[in-house]
């Protein structure tokens, strides 16, 4: 196929698994956590700073949020389809970057493989079509790790090779912090050693690009240090780190279906994982690169999934370097069987290729008839917009809604009125009339003179799907 049929078919791929039906679900999981911080930014002009409701958001770097805010400033609009839309370019960019960059190295075919099989595994169908910050964060490391990997294989200038990859690098670690680096430097670190090749890790454009990574987080890191000097950033940070190390919140029975879950992340191309040490390649030196880039993926998928705080999405970046790893085999001129396998022979390398095509094709269909069929079902089972149709209809359009201290509520990316944040009951102005507050804060809105002779009442309590409470309190002289 020629490159131009092949980045046509990996786009429409793309298209038909992860824009059907993209913006029609409500907003759910953590969501309204790269949400709600975009939006505030937008009103506030303050992009250093990512806040969850009126508290600054300590425990994440803003790079999801700034996409964000930049996709609702790009299209003019803020609902759940441009939210989600720098996940998908996310995606797409990884695809792309196989087809193009990894060409070269994995062939015509091989390239597109690889691009089919990232987009079509559970792992990334899933995380994909989210704005969460997975789909940020493993896409760009997948570019790093195409980059680094195709220019290596190459043999090009290792200024090109160790810089650009450090770009996308550095950009990871403004969306989720350095986790990525552990599978980057794994892989770097087997195919180097299998190929004897070590010392150019102590290449002047290796140390070049350690600056540029640390620069790019700098770049955030000290002016956001600067702005919040009251806040204990670095304890916040840390207590995060040996959450993970230590397992705070160990639960022995999710901790042993981490490795079973981390490779379903992969399916259905975990199928093919028993095949990869049976391929038939070309030369030594492609044989050798299967074999390093097997344990530069094993090794981190293990350490990390075997962490006892760990969750088996900490481990998807694994999914890029396995991508290849599998298009590899897949283009193989013959694959040996293992001694156990009692599936049908493997089909030649053609026709492995149209299997794979066949699978993204019917991967597509099968996320279309998804958007017809179910998608119109879990609308009419919504659990966070009717929570916010419900306090729209009880607060004029021309009133401000005034929420204090009000932490994580999904619901406020869907209230029409105009929005306030308060951080005490205290920063509520006079004119305030509509409030929303939690149930540790109603004996004090309730029984404060700030409003005399008015007072506040509650009109509205709800529990949402996650057991929290939320109390809509009116400020007025007690009539209805």
């Amino acid at each position: 196929m020629s490159r131009a049929a092949n980045f046509l078919l990996v786009v429409m791929c793309w298209a038909a698994i992860y824009l059907p039906a993209l913006g029609s679900l409500e907003i759910k999981g953590e969501e309204g956590r790269r949400i709600l911080p975009a939006v505030t930014m937008l009103e506030t002009g303050n992009f250093l700073i990512p806040q969850v409701g009126s508290e600054p958001y300590y425990r994440k770097p803003p790079l999801v949020n700034w996409l964000v805010a930049a996709s609702f400033g790009a299209t003019g609009h803020r609902n759940e389809w441009t939210a989600r839309l720098p996940s998908v370019l996310c995606v797409l960019a990884v695809a792309l970057a196989f087809v193009t960059v990894a060409r070269a190295s994995l062939g015509a075919n091989g390239s597109v493989i690889a691009a089919l099989i990232w987009m079509t595994n559970f792992g990334m169908i899933e995380k994909g079509r989210l704005i969460e910050i997975e789909a940020l964060y493993v896409s760009l490391f997948g570019v790093a790790m195409i980059c680094w990997l195709s220019w290596w294989h190459q043999r090009r200038s290792p200024w090109l090779t160790w810089m650009v990859s450090s770009v996308f690098l550095g950009l990871g670690v403004l969306a989720k912090g350095p986790v990525h680096l552990l599978f980057f430097y794994a892989v770097v670190v087997a195919v180097l050693y299998g190929a004897g090749e070590l010392r150019k890790l102590r290449h002047p454009a290796h140390l070049a690009g350690i600056l540029i990574v640390l620069g790019i987080f700098a770049a955030w890191a000290v002016p956001y240090w600067q702005a919040i000097r009251g806040a204990n950033l670095t304890q916040t940070w840390s207590i995060q780190l040996t959450g993970r190390l230590t397992g705070d919140d160990f639960k022995l029975g999710s901790w042993l279906l981490n490795i079973p879950r981390g490779l379903a992340y992969f399916l259905p191309w975990t199928l093919l994982l028993p095949l990869v040490r049976g391929a038939e390649l070309s030369t030594p030196s492609e044989t050798n690169l299967l074999r390093s880039l097997t344990w530069g993926c094993a090794v981190p998928f293990l350490v990390v999934n075997l962490l006892p705080g760990a969750l088996p999405r900490y481990s998807m970046p694994v999914l890029v370097p396995a991508a290849w790893l599998v298009a590899m085999t897949l283009t193989a001129s013959e694959i040996r069987l293992p001694a156990w396998w009692r599936a049908p022979q493997i089909p030649p390398a053609r026709r492995r290729f149209r299997l794979v095509i066949s699978t993204a094709i019917a991967a597509g269909i099968a996320i279309c008839l998804y958007a017809v069929a179910v998608v119109p079902a879990l609308q009419q089972r919504s659990k966070v917009k009717p929570i916010a149709a419900q306090i729209d209809a009880l607060v004029p359009r021309s009133e401000p809604l005034y929420a204090i201290d009000p932490d994580y509520q999904p619901f406020l990316f869907y209230i029409r009125s105009r929005l306030v944040y308060v951080s005490r009951i205290d920063d509520l102005p006079l004119s305030a009339r509509y409030v929303l507050i939690q149930p540790e804060q109603e004996r004090q809105v309730l029984e404060t003179e700030r409003w005399a002779p008015l007072h506040a009442r509650p009109i509205f309590t709800v529990t949402d799907y996650r057991k929290r409470t939320v109390i809509l309190a009116k400020v007025s002289d007690g009539n209805p």
